[in-house]
């Protein structure tokens, strides 16, 4: 094993070193040493990601085998490494975003009674991740897959003793199983036609099977491709949360602040994004599929744009512009523009987790109150907190020369070169991500006025009476915290403060990257041979990214001719419009609010998707449950097999007692009788 494979198997393992060690014996070392063990080991997978990422610069890809696990007949079931440029910058952007994570969470958890757990769950999750993003063949990836799921239903139900918390980690694990049904069946359809789980064998021998149709209903064929790409994104459908199976991401705000970072930011939302990537010359051949993707990405990116603008919850407002911006990503790879696509993810997960961890910081400043109409005023509190908000928000509008606004804009000339190419859906994905533009503004800009900015509206018995009502709050959770905790933070009144600096200086490291990494990143990564051999696009007949680099002129022209283009404007009127309302004329929005609503309930009840999933998929699973213990457990299988059973034995041994009677003559006559018929037998035989 050369140097560089051994610095592959540490990325991974160093985090999951540290997650056993805190998760096992966190009891023993104590506190300091756990959170101190498990940043190191994320802290040197950071560091040798970034080693890694030099060689890939460098020109040193890899794509290997590290563990062999079952070999039967010609299939071989692997652990492998594929490292080339799309692997080292997702891995440099886990690692970060997740070390960053891991800092901030001393500070915001520090009061915690499951202090050690958490610790350990978050580098747990950092494994997982990375060991998705870092497979070379669908069995790593379907392990990776799972394992964020099953580290996510953890983490979204820390506090366990909450009856919410348990619900949304039980829903977002029961909706990701349904995503994920959809995902292995793909992956069955791969093995059963392709004959092994590796990438590149599976890649090579895509142009064979360009005609290979299966019949699914009878008289109806299928491609082969098609079929396999959109069961595929079913499952990314379910962990980065597109339409219909979006409904377990705003529950996941239930889980501590930092996992909300985490899960939104860099790791399991972006899983999906980073799969159709990787999986792009399959893609490629199926513009049935590419169509399917990009709708479900339009409908997503605006739809759940317009739910953020009716929230109260500081936490699921980001939550919802969450949704929104993966809806964002899928419509890039559904244009083909699967480079622009990871761009944002990349750009996403930085001030995505800035927006998250800011959020943290506001809560904690706010003594654990999430209500954003409770606050107002913060700036002069919190002026760390404020200005890498304002970063954070500015980049997810899409602000000129900010990191957002390259990946975002580059989205929508995408969309719109889709379109003029005649992909079905591609009209309707362009109106979606431009009309999403204000969206955006609006509602992220309604949260940083009423946060940061007017009047300010918290006082004492605001923190008594309200503190309960806020979600994140660490006071729900008696088994959770011990009673310092506990007084300290549910019913502390008095002004704000800003949060310490184990909080502020992963606020600040973020807001770097959110605020520069798109202008120096843009050419590479889209335009140079950053991506190449690691994405493939069949420019003859999807030439979006084609007519990106032909219109493209440099990081800096790019911002100066947007200044006159629609989507900003249209960010600007949605600040202007959010100022206006929230900042001079609140009664606006509540006439408004009162005027039409029939709307504001529909957005309320989340388009009825959560009650449409309690009735029919929660419901149905009840009914089915209860007719299969009514009918199948109770008169099937008990009444008949094991209680028929012993009935059947009772009757026969009824009977048969009658002819125990315990005289010998009876016994005698039976065994004449019994030789007379066996002598009887024998001669009619002979």
């Amino acid at each position: 094993m050369t140097e560089m494979q051994k610095l592959y198997l540490l990325v991974p393992l160093a985090p999951l070193f540290g997650a056993v060690i805190a998760g096992l014996f966190g009891w023993a070392i104590g506190r300091t040493l756990s959170h101190l063990v498990t940043i190191a080991g994320v802290a040197v997978s950071c560091w040798a990601s970034w080693l890694v990422f030099q060689d890939v610069q460098a020109g040193h890809t890899f794509n290997g085998t590290v563990y062999t696990w079952i070999t039967t007949g010609d299939i071989r079931l692997e652990v492998g490494f594929l490292i080339d440029s799309l692997t080292a910058m997702m891995m440099m952007v886990v690692t970060f975003v997740s070390l960053m994570v891991h800092i901030y969470t001393i500070g915001y958890m520090r009061e915690d009674a499951g202090y050690q757990r958490f610790f350990s769950y978050i580098s747990l999750f950092t494994f997982s991740m990375l060991m998705l993003v870092m497979s070379n063949n669908f069995l790593q990836l379907f392990f990776g897959w799972e394992a964020v799921g099953l580290v996510s239903y953890l983490l979204i139900g820390f506090w366990f003793t909450r009856p919410t918390a348990t619900y949304a980690n039980l829903k977002a694990f029961l909706v990701n199983r349904v995503g994920d049904f959809g995902f292995l069946l793909g992956i069955g359809m791969v093995l059963a036609y392709f004959g092994t789980l590796d990438y590149a064998s599976v890649f090579a021998q895509l142009p064979s099977m360009a005609n290979t149709h299966v019949t699914l209903i009878p008289g109806m064929d299928w491609s082969l491709i098609s079929v396999i790409c959109i069961l595929l994104f079913i499952g990314a459908m379910g962990k980065s949360a597109q339409f219909p199976l979006h409904v377990w991401l705003p529950d996941s705000m239930e889980g501590p602040t930092p996992i909300s970072a985490l899960i939104h930011a860099a790791t399991m939302v972006t899983a999906g994004i980073f799969m159709v990537a990787r999986m792009s010359p399959m893609f490629e051949m199926s513009d049935a599929a590419l169509s399917f993707v990009i709708v479900i990405g339009a409908i997503t990116a605006l739809f759940m744009g317009f739910l953020g603008i009716i929230q109260n919850d500081i936490k699921r407002v980001v939550a919802y512009s969450t949704l929104s911006q993966l809806g964002y990503m899928t419509v890039a790879l559904g244009a083909s523009a699967y480079s622009v696509a990871v761009f944002h993810l990349m750009t996403h997960a930085f001030f995505k987790a800035l927006l998250f961890l800011a959020a943290g910081s506001v809560i904690m400043g706010m003594h654990h109150n999430q209500d954003i109409r409770l606050m107002g005023g913060l700036r002069k509190y919190m002026p760390i907190t404020w200005i890498t908000s304002l970063i954070g928000s500015l980049a997810l509008i899409g602000t000129p020369f900010f990191s957002g606004f390259y990946s975002k804009d580059s989205i929508i000339e995408a969309a719109h070169a889709a379109m003029e190419h005649g992909l079905p859906g591609a009209g309707f994905a362009y109106f979606a991500v431009v009309a999403g533009v204000f969206v955006t503004a609006f509602y992220s800009f309604r949260m940083y006025f009423l946060v940061f900015h007017g009047k300010e509206r918290f006082d004492t018995h605001a923190h008594d009476s309200h503190a309960s009502a806020a979600h994140d709050t660490h006071s729900h959770d008696d088994h959770a915290h011990d009673d310092h905790a506990h007084d300290d933070h549910a019913h502390h009144g008095g002004v704000p403060h800003e949060s310490p600096l184990v909080v502020t200086i992963p606020l600040i490291l973020l807001a770097i990257p959110s605020l520069l990494i798109g202008y120096f990143a843009i050419e590479p990564m889209l335009f140079g041979d950053y991506f190449k051999g690691a994405i493939f696009v069949n420019n003859e007949l999807h030439p979006a990214m084609e007519e990106l680099h032909h219109e493209f002129h440099g990081a800096m022209a790019m911002a100066v001719h947007s200044l006159t283009s629609l989507p900003l404007w249209l960010a600007i009127s949605g600040v202007a419009l959010s100022w206006f309302f929230y900042m001079k004329r609140p009664d606006i929005p509540a006439a408004i609010k009162q005027r039409f609503i029939i709307i504001y309930n529909v957005l309320d009840n989340k388009y009825g998707f959560d009650t449409f999933n309690a009735w029919f998929f929660a419901g149905g699973a009840r009914a089915l449950g209860n007719f299969f213990w009514r009918f199948v457990d109770v008169k099937i299988i008990d009444g008949f097999f094991v209680n028929g059973t012993a009935h059947l034995i009772g009757w026969f041994s009824t009977i048969t007692r009658k002819w125990q009677s315990g005289y010998i003559y009876h016994y005698a006559f039976a065994m004449i009788i019994g030789v007379f018929a066996l002598v009887t037998w024998f001669v009619r035989v002979a």
